[in-house]
């Protein structure tokens, strides 16, 4: 169940209890609307604005449900102490406080470039990734470029705050982290290149032993999307079509796959986004 907070406009997931809901045009004056189902707009919360009142129509704690809002028990309980501290306090403003998202902003942001390309190759992602440079850029957030390639638009001179001319690889990648100490490191804007370089970074734990977050699309994402095999079974989960499909290594299983899928079929290489170490 989604509700939506009044105070700060953010959703959060819930766990169904009540089958009836307050009407909002009905509540007295001094009580306004706390939580709002986002499914039919109907009441799921209501608070005093001034009094140290507050309820909702949904069990935060029900261990069959999302946990999001459990936190309402802590601002119930930071409520019990102010009164008894005798400390001036208001259980609306509370609740608004305690919901507010506050996003961190990363100080420096590494990037992998597109590496080295053929001419016609994957050129796109040489743009992509100046983009995100200056995207980075304008919100003052320092970059650091890792880019083989020095005829490319992103390793231009004062677009990033500082370039790295070395391999894309998960050995040097974690040479430059552990120099720089980035706070964050963006793998999209790389073509396949930097998606394998990412995929490996992470399964070795690099990004966790320097604290290093991924920004973006998650890794876990980035896999269940590229191996065909994976995201068939993803697609088929949640009761979506997909065509039937099978993951193989060497022509002897594709001609076996062929013969039990049915002719016409369509062979095509996992993992090829575009760059160095596609398909």
């Amino acid at each position: 169940l989604p509700c939506t907070h009044s105070g700060t406009g953010r959703c959060f997931m819930t766990s169904q209890n009540h089958g009836f809901a307050v009407d909002a045009d009905s509540l007295p004056n001094g009580w306004k609307v706390l939580f709002t189902n986002e499914n039919d707009k109907t009441n799921e919360g209501i608070v005093h604005e001034t009094r140290p009142y507050f309820s909702v129509q949904f069990h935060p704690e029900h261990t069959a449900g999302p946990t999001d809002l459990e936190n309402l028990f802590d601002i119930f309980i930071d409520s019990v102490k102010s009164y008894k501290n005798n400390k001036e306090y208001s259980v609306d403003k509370m609740i608004t406080e305690k919901l507010h998202f506050a996003a961190e902003r990363p100080k420096k942001v590494l990037i992998l470039g597109s590496g080295g390309l053929s001419i016609g190759q994957a050129g796109e992602f040489d743009y992509s990734g100046s983009q995100a440079v200056k995207a980075m850029q304008e919100e003052k957030i320092l970059t650091v470029l890792i880019n083989p390639n020095i005829a490319t638009v992103q390793t231009s001179k004062g677009l990033a705050d500082k370039v790295y001319f070395l391999p894309i690889t998960p050995e040097y990648v974690e040479q430059v982290i552990k120099a720089e100490r980035p706070t964050g490191v963006l793998l999209t804007f790389g073509g396949q290149t930097a998606l394998n370089c990412g995929v490996e970074l992470k399964k070795s734990g690099v990004f966790e032993k320097y604290n290093v977050a991924v920004l973006g699309t998650p890794i876990q994402s980035i896999i269940n999307t590229e191996d065909r095999k994976i995201f068939a079974e993803k697609v088929s989960a949640i009761g979506e079509k997909v065509a039937p499909s099978a993951a193989v290594t060497n022509v002897e299983e594709a001609i076996a796959a062929a013969k039990q899928i049915g002719y016409p079929v369509m062979a095509r290489a996992a993992f090829s986004l575009g760059g160095l170490g596609s398909g």
